[in-house]
């Protein structure tokens, strides 16, 4: 568990959301332009940029407690960290879009150790936030999901690749936290895909977290490429390895399921903070208040509110920025209804996630 002031402010059932945020159509193309060789690195870098400015924006606006950077820099979620890889060779580094995923092989182990990260991702954190005050969630690509998209030439077993890249992320936590990151969050894509491997992801889990004193989140969703599923199921296949997870917080979908898995989580006794997923991201309609406070209370019933905090079911990346502005606005809007209805004192309480966040600015 991290350690850390209070964050004056920030209220009870925290709004925030999992990472990615919409791309503009212009951005796509622009985007898209670099890997056809029409646009310099500079020129996308000031790109990036901009958008992130915005992105930061829009959550401000909306309400939301916590923001993130849009994960705007990244094509998809694994492209950005498997490029970065020391010893990783791309097949094409071009694309035709570039959303695609490039076709990665590792012809030998990785280092047992780096003298620098090399994803430099304390980088774009100390970006973001000399962006905003608001507290900041920064999010990567765990390492069982990385593994899935390398072709593997160096390990005998596919274990042993996914605790190489645990130590890698591990080294780049520790720089993260370093440059001030107070709440990293560890998103596993594609452990739904493979539920007889979560204990090798658990396991790789904490080698990602070892020694570094941050707030851990976990996201497990059950994908969101190009607004939909890649799986379906439930989240009882978690259980009981999750329990030995070295996180504070579990951030999952329940929105577009339904939250008939909220029990599970409570039967296996999970006691640390949960992240509810309340707006349906695979789906352009546009969640009213009243819906989300319902999803909130239905959840109350379960776990108590100072273990609560409210977010979208996965990334926002597949929304246009009008609907997920709405959605957003609804979200806050639906929160703050229930906190009111939870007493005035709600307003200024911290929750056990919010008091181990120091400020990131």
């Amino acid at each position: 568990m991290a350690h850390g002031k209070a964050m004056a402010g920030v209220p009870l059932l925290p709004t925030t959301v999992v990472g990615s945020y919409p791309v503009p159509e212009w951005m796509e193309r622009l985007k898209t332009d670099y890997y056809r060789g029409r646009m310099s690195l500079a020129q996308l870098t000031d790109v990036h940029e901009m958008a992130i400015k915005a992105a930061l924006r829009d959550q401000e606006l909306a309400g939301i407690d916590i923001v993130s950077d849009g994960e705007l820099r990244r094509d998809n979620d694994i492209d950005y960290f498997l490029a970065r890889t020391p010893g990783i060779r791309l097949a094409e580094t071009s694309k035709d879009f570039y959303f695609d995923y490039y076709d990665a092989t590792l012809p030998a182990p990785l280092p047992g150790s780096f003298d620098a990260p090399p994803l430099r991702l304390a980088d774009d954190y100390a970006f973001t936030a000399s962006q905003t005050s608001a507290p900041i969630k920064f999010s990567f690509t765990g390492p069982f999901s990385l593994s899935r998209r390398v072709r593997d030439e160096a390990y005998r077993d596919d274990r042993e690749l996914v605790r190489a890249l645990a130590r890698m992320l591990n080294a780049e936590a520790r720089a993260l936290a370093e440059r001030g990151a107070t709440l990293l969050q560890i998103d596993e894509p594609f452990l739904a895909g493979y539920p007889d491997q979560v204990v090798t992801a658990i396991e790789a889990i904490n080698v990602v977290t070892e020694g570094v004193d941050v707030t851990w989140a976990l996201h497990v969703c059950y994908g969101n490429r190009y607004a939909r599923p890649l799986w379906e199921g439930h989240y009882d296949f978690l259980f009981p390895a999750v329990l030995d997870t070295t996180v504070d917080q579990l951030v999952l979908e329940f929105a577009r399921k339904g939250q008939e898995d909220l029990p599970v989580v409570r039967k296996f006794g999970w006691d640390r903070d949960l992240g509810l997923g309340v707006l349906d991201v695979k789906s352009a309609e546009v969640e009213t208040p009243d819906l989300v406070a319902n999803r909130i209370r239905n959840a109350l019933e379960l776990v108590p509110a100072d273990r609560l905090v409210v977010n979208p079911d996965c990334g926002l990346r597949n929304l246009t920025g009008a609907v997920a502005r709405a959605k957003l606005a609804a979200m806050v809007e639906g929160t703050a209804a229930v906190r009111r209805e939870l007493g005035p004192a709600t307003d200024g309480t911290s929750t056990p996630i919010t008091e181990s966040l120091a400020q990131g600015a």
